[in-house]
């Protein structure tokens, strides 16, 4: 099969949007800072993206065309992390340019969208930023969880234009549709009586043929029809096109296609020791075990033998069709009237699992869960390459609004890269910090990773000897040094979680008690 050909064909289409009322979107004036001379900005957001591209290395399995041909005009950040390993809360993290320490934003299920107003006040979000200066801002897909907005009050602070159809909430594309097909038959997970799981039952792979596909065209597709669109249309005013892909989210389905370019016999699964929690305390087993009683590790180690070999082979194939999609939308840029005047940015919302740690999610403070694509290309700036520098989301907005030369926006806890995108070689001197839930943190340098869990137990990391993390170091005495050096970087104080005015306690609160008190589940030892 002619790999580049297979992942070239397909057709744009182009379409008239609308606003999310129905109307013809009309341009937005915004403010004067912006000119006809402001760098456009294309926005890339890739849902569930670990590190198995090319540029990256995770997996040298990987079939990325596109990626591997953006590392040839641009730079990989290749030791950049989400601030937390879970969608809403990194989306929002990234995008309000505060930390969750600073917000109370810990997971998905917090009520965020009551606490927003007091949270931001008159601190723009990120999109609303650029709108405010004169942008026109358009988006498809997912950007924020719910699509366009997870804020329905702001959708006309956010964008100019949003595609109507192509969002989570508030548009006319189900949820199901969204992430979906599901493989035919429905998920392969069962229960012990052979019954369908349901929460969590997306943990599940499989290729479509084109009736399995309804309309014939994923969700994906038809962001990247709009991005190529917009990129095909003039603009009298400097543009910020958001582009979110859903891929490689579970369920872990594409196009046969995408599937047929991995033989199924050589797919390689990752490797874990037996004794992996041996030396992991009791909340960071508490932390691992999330759902997996309903759909994660319990129910993939229930399965047959080749049922990991599955999901791997599934989310290769998710991230060869996510692939496809990027390179269509970058191709059009490239052949486009504005292809020497627009940054482009992509970006991982968060890492992804694939059996490592003998986790099948997120959500976790390990690698695997923390570590995100990250790449720049900015027009007048040469540079080619990596920088390995530790780096955070969070330095996405800040980035951005310089490169833009935009007024500043005061609030933002990150830092421009912009040094780091001229020198590839050249250090940042920070840390990155992660969070997962209420007071727990994960800090990542150069060499190490470090954790501190709420209850005061740690985890330490040599990702020199060590870059799989097996081998936790933090009760060994030699390295106290370099515990205490990570330690400065934690948050100083931690919020308490949105909608809350103290700590009371949470879901793994109380899971951390019953395994104290029933003790944990023997995969977990």
């Amino acid at each position: 099969m002619n790999t580049a050909r297979c992942i070239a064909s397909a057709l744009s289409i182009a379409f008239v949007f609308l606003d999310s009322s129905g109307r013809t979107a009309a341009p937005d004036t915004g403010a004067a800072s912006a000119s006809a001379h402001s760098p456009n900005v294309l926005f890339i957001a890739v849902d569930d993206l670990n590190d198995w591209i090319g540029p990256l290395g995770g997996n040298p399995q990987a079939i990325t065309p596109n990626f591997d041909r953006l590392a040839r005009s641009g730079v990989f950040f290749t030791n950049a992390h989400c601030t937390q390993a879970v969608c809403t809360a990194s989306r929002n993290s990234m995008l309000s340019g505060l930390r969750p320490s600073t917000t109370g934003w810990y997971d998905n299920m917090q009520p965020m969208q009551n606490t927003y107003r007091q949270v931001m006040k008159d601190r723009p979000w990120l999109p609303e930023h650029f709108k405010r200066n004169g942008y026109v801002t358009m988006t498809a897909g997912k950007i924020f969880h719910a699509g366009a907005t997870d804020y329905p009050e702001k959708m006309a602070d956010f964008w100019t234009d949003a595609h109507p159809g192509i969002a989570v909430a508030g548009g006319t594309t189900p949820r199901s549709v969204f992430y979906g097909p599901t493989p035919k038959g429905g998920s392969q997970l069962r229960n012990r009586w052979g019954a369908a799981l349901t929460r969590g039952a997306d943990l599940c792979g499989g290729p479509l043929d084109p009736k399995d596909i309804p309309g014939g065209r994923m969700a994906d597709e038809i962001v990247a029809d709009y991005a190529i669109a917009k990129l095909n249309e003039p603009h009298d005013q400097p543009f910020f096109l958001a582009v979110g892909f859903v891929r490689p989210h579970t369920p872990y389905t594409a196009p046969r296609k995408y599937f047929d370019l991995y033989d199924a016999s050589r797919i390689q699964v990752p490797s874990v020791p037996a004794d992996e929690f041996a030396d992991i305390p009791v909340i960071g087993k508490a932390i691992a075990y999330g759902y997996a009683n309903i759909g994660d590790h319990a129910a993939v180690s229930g399965m047959d033998a080749d049922y990991p070999r599955l999901l791997v082979h599934a989310y290769l194939a998710c991230i060869s069709f996510v692939d496809a999609q990027i390179g269509r939308v970058m191709a059009a840029l490239e052949n486009s009237r504005h292809a020497n005047n627009t940054i482009v940015v992509l970006w991982s919302d968060h890492g992804q699992h694939l059996g490592e740690k003998r986790n099948w999610r997120k959500q976790t403070l390990w690698e695997e869960a923390t570590r995100s694509v990250l790449y720049f290309r900015i027009p007048g700036i040469p540079a080619v390459g990596r920088n390995h520098s530790p780096v955070s989301l969070l330095d996405i907005y800040p980035t951005l609004v310089e490169a833009s030369g935009l007024p500043a926006a005061a609030h933002l806890e990150g830092t421009s890269l912009l040094p780091l995108i001229r020198d590839v070689d050249a250090r940042s001197g920070r840390y990155a910090v992660s969070t997962w839930r209420y007071g727990n943190h994960a800090v990542r340098s150069d060499d190490w990773r470090y954790i501190r869990y709420r209850d005061g137990t740690e985890e330490l990391y040599d990702h020199r000897a060590d870059p799989q993390e097996h081998a936790n170091l933090a009760a060994d005495p030699r390295f106290r040094a370099i515990i205490e050096d990570h330690r400065k970087w934690l948050p100083k104080t931690d919020a308490p979680p949105a909608g809350e005015r103290f700590w009371e306690g949470d879901e793994l609160s109380a899971r951390l008690e019953r395994f104290i008190t029933t003790g944990v589940p023997a995969w977990l030892n």
